[in-house]
Formats: structure tokens, C-alpha cells, sequence
């Protein structure tokens, strides 16, 4: 029999998810609700689309491997790659950290619509007719049992609209923030998978600027102590800069142009905001409230029937200031196709081992994501056991050395880009500098020298 797969989700996780199954699947049908915009333009299906997105190291060279050239593509289109610390200046609760010449560890910059538009069209043209492409099509439900998923319901956006079944051998959610799937796999007999919810009730908002004499480095300044507000200045495409703010509950950005532009100026420095006066906006402020970190264990024992699985921000969201979703849902889709490569997708069991490798590879970004925004969240760290708060205080020493000790920079920046485990940061070098030598200030204002490594 063929063996069909359906992805539930045409934005970047779907793509790649339907990247992942060629050569494994005869048929491959990506189901996406909107319809597709002609070119890198915004569209309503993508509301965080307005803000900054990026790439960090780790998902670049994920996204490299499961789609050669795609990086390459996104920077002819006008993306950015920006080397941190030389390109991302950094003011960290300590002060500004050094710039390092370090091309180990950085992020591609542009606007989502770019982003989207390059890897669909890349996926597409490899593909050939191997996906097809459902548009204007909403997924209603499961076909199957406890047991088994056998497919998916849908209702497309024509004159009758009528449901109609989709039979699928595997069924990859790809929904992002707003699936369903917990819904529909109780609606077929299964308990709802457990829940984890970290929410700092931050929020963000974000403007596009043109600047009269952009900086030679996009600027990201930290909250600091008694101040949780923070910003980042980046270049995008078509030589507009994002700016975004940030604050945890009781300290929102405004949209309102006069009170964003108000509110950059209660950063921990004033570098950000010196720009932004000067700035001639390229479109209204945008805010975004739903940052709240959310992980669903469709890893653990008898969680996902056959012939489901549930990737990307369908399983496992993050706060979106860190910038990390895209680069999990590339290895997300890597870690999958390595399933594939030696388990045939109707074989028994290959669900629930594609579920466990997929989910495997958020473990750091939401170990990182979460224990940021965990001191934030009333209560949270008084129900930390002993062994979380010791590591909360020693991951404190790492930072407040990071700013300034070479080796600590090195495997700190390793680790945020994702290209290294959390466990980097217990390697003896580092613990040894962070236990044991005094933390040091950095620097005062943003440096123009940059140094060798």
C-alpha cells in the first residue's frame, strides 16, 4: 500500500517537516489554511510575522543539512548574518560585553515573510511533484482510534464548504502555537498529554525604522537588576531595522508611537534609543503578548497513537524574545528525517520513536527559555528544589562572567545558539573560571574595537 503523509501546517515547520519525509512518503499533502501570498509579503496567518526573526548557529546548521544553499538564498534575498559578539553588541546586567571576532557562533536576520517565501520555494522546487499543496484548508479532527490515526478531516474555503476525509498513513502537526491536537487525540480516546507552563507575562512590541546613520553592529541590551526592560536593534532586508522592546508584567511597551519611543529610554543604557530618535519609522508599532513557554509530553509512554506525531511549536513553544523556535523546528525536522533514514513510517513504533527524537531536540532551547523566565513567574522559584537552585545561582556566576571572560563567552554563546547543551556550561574550564575567579564589570558603553580571538 503507499504510504501517505499529511502535514498539518504550511509555514516554515510544515516545510520542513514535508522536507524530512521526501523519499520516505509516495505522497506527500502539506495542509495550510490560508492562502499563500504572491512573494515575501505578510499575511494574516503568521501574527508574530511583524517582528524580528532570526536564526541562531545551531539551526543554520540544521537547516544547511536538511536544505543545502537555503542560508546562502536567505542572504542573496537580503538577510543578515550577524557574528556574535562582532556583529550582536550586547549589554548584559553586568555591563557591555566584549567584541570578539568569533564566526563559530551567529544568527541570520530578516522578516518572516522573506523567511517563509525562500525555504517554501526551495522545498517546492526540490520536490517537484512529490507535495502537494492544500491551501485555504482548515484540518477539523483525526480519523482513527486510540490506537491508530488513519488521517484528518478538513473544510476548505470554497462555495460549500463541506469536511471531507484525507486518509494519511502519517499525520506530523505542524500547527505551531495554535494546534489542536491535544483536543483531537481526547476527542479519539486518549488522555491529553501533560502540560508544562512557564509564563514571565512578558510582552514585546516591535517597529520598523529606517536609520539616517545605521551602527555598524545591531545592539541588544538585557534587562538588568531592578530594571526588567530590554531591546534590540537589528538590520533586516531592504535596509530597515527592527527595533523591539520588552518587559515582564507591569512592564509592557506601549504601541503608541510616542510611548515606545518613551520607553526605550528606560533601558539600562540609552544607546537604543539615541538611534531610535532619529529614526524615520517604515510602518506603526506592533505588539505581541503570547510568550508564555509551553511544552506538551507527546514524548512520554503511550502519549501519541500511531501514525501521529506533533512537531515544532505544536509540541513545544518558547518565549519568542529568545529567538529560538526556528532553529528547534530545523533540527526538529533533522532529527526526524534521521528517523526516517532507518524506520520506514508505517512500521509499529515508529511514532512514538520520531515523537521522543523530535522532542529531544527542544530540551536545551527550553531549558534556556524556561529557567530565564522562571524568576519572573510569582512563586515558581520558591517550589525549585535544592539541586534547581544551586544550578540558578551558578548559571548566575556563568553570566555575570560571560561579559568579560573569554572561555565563558565562548561556551555561553555556544550554548544560546544552540549549538551546544546546557551541560557546556559544567565543563571543568568554565566552572573553574566561574566558581573561582572574581566576576568583572564589562564595559561601560558599546566597543568599536574589535578584538581576536
Amino acid at each position: 500500500m503507499p504510504k501517505d503523509a499529511v502535514v498539518i501546517g504550511g509555514g516554515l515547520a510544515g516545510m520542513l517537516t514535508a522536507r524530512a519525509l521526501l523519499g520516505h512518503a509516495d505522497r506527500i499533502t502539506v495542509l495550510e489554511r490560508d492562502r499563500y501570498p504572491a512573494g515575501p509579503v505578510f499575511r494574516k496567518g503568521v501574527p508574530q510575522a511583524r517582528h524580528l526573526h532570526i536564526f541562531l548557529s545551531g539551526g543554520h546548521d540544521a537547516l544547511e543539512t536538511l536544505l543545502p544553499g537555503t542560508g546562502a538564498a536567505l542572504r542573496e534575498a537580503g538577510a543578515h548574518r550577524l557574528d556574535i559578539p562582532r556583529d550582536l553588541l550586547t549589554r548584559m546586567p553586568s555591563g557591555w560585553q566584549r567584541r570578539i571576532d568569533d564566526p563559530s557562533t551567529f544568527m541570520l536576520s530578516c522578516t518572516r515573510p522573506l523567511l517563509d517565501a525562500v525555504v517554501r520555494d526551495r522545498v517546492l522546487a526540490e520536490a517537484g511533484d512529490r507535495i502537494q499543496m492544500l491551501q485555504d484548508t482548515t484540518v477539523t479532527g483525526l480519523l482513527g482510534t486510540a490506537h491508530r490515526v488513519t488521517g484528518v478531516t478538513v473544510r476548505t474555503k470554497d462555495a460549500d464548504a463541506t469536511e471531507r476525509e484525507l486518509p494519511a498513513t502519517l499525520v506530523a502537526d505542524a500547527a505551531g502555537r495554535t494546534s489542536r491536537a491535544a483536543q483531537w487525540l481526547a476527542a479519539l480516546g486518549l488522555p491529553e498529554p501533560r502540560l508544562e507552563v512557564v509564563d514571565s507575562g512578558l510582552a514585546y512590541a516591535t517597529r520598523a525604522l529606517r536609520l539616517p546613520q545605521p551602527p555598524d553592529a545591531a545592539l541588544y541590551i538585557q534587562p538588568a537588576p531592578g530594571n526588567p526592560r530590554g531591546g534590540v536593534l537589528v538590520p533586516v532586508e531592504d535596509g530597515i531595522w527592527l527595533m523591539t522592546l520588552y518587559g515582564v508584567r507591569g512592564h509592557h511597551p506601549p504601541t503608541d508611537p510616542e510611548g515606545f519611543l518613551a520607553f526605550s529610554a528606560t533601558l539600562a543604557h540609552g544607546r537604543v534609543h539615541d538611534l531610535a530618535k532619529g529614526a524615520e519609522p517604515a510602518g506603526p508599532v506592533h505588539g505581541f503578548r503570547d510568550t508564555a513557554n509551553r511544552r506538551r509530553h507527546y514524548d512520554a509512554p503511550g502519549a501519541v497513537p500511531e501514525g501521529f506525531i506533533a512537531v515544532a511549536d505544536a509540541a513545544c513553544t518558547f518565549n519568542p524574545v529568545y529567538g529560538q523556535g526556528m532553529s528547534v523546528a530545523c533540527q526538529g525536522a533533522l532529527a526526524l528525517r534521521a528517523v526516517l533514514d532507518g524506520t520506514p513510517l508505517d512500521r509499529p513504533g515508529f511514532a512514538a520513536t520520531a515523537q521522543r527524537a523530535v522532542s529531544a531536540t527542544a530540551r536545551s532551547a527550553w531549558a534556556i527559555s524556561s529557567g530565564a523566565d522562571r524568576p519572573y513567574v510569582p512563586g515558581a522559584t520558591d517550589a525549585l528544589g535544592l539541586a534547581d537552585r544551586v544550578l540558578g545561582r551558578y548559571f548566575a556566576r556563568v553570566t555575570a562572567r560571560a561579559a568579560m571572560d573569554p572561555v565563558v563567552r565562548a561556551a555561553y554563546h555556544h550554548v544560546l545558539c544552540l549549538t551546544a547543551p546546557p551541560t557546556r556550561l559544567l565543563a571543568p574550564p568554565v566552572a573553574l573560571r566561574a566558581l573561582f575567579t572574581p566576576a568583572r564589570r564589562g564595559l561601560p558603553d558599546p566597543p568599536s574595537v574589535v578584538e581576536r580571538r
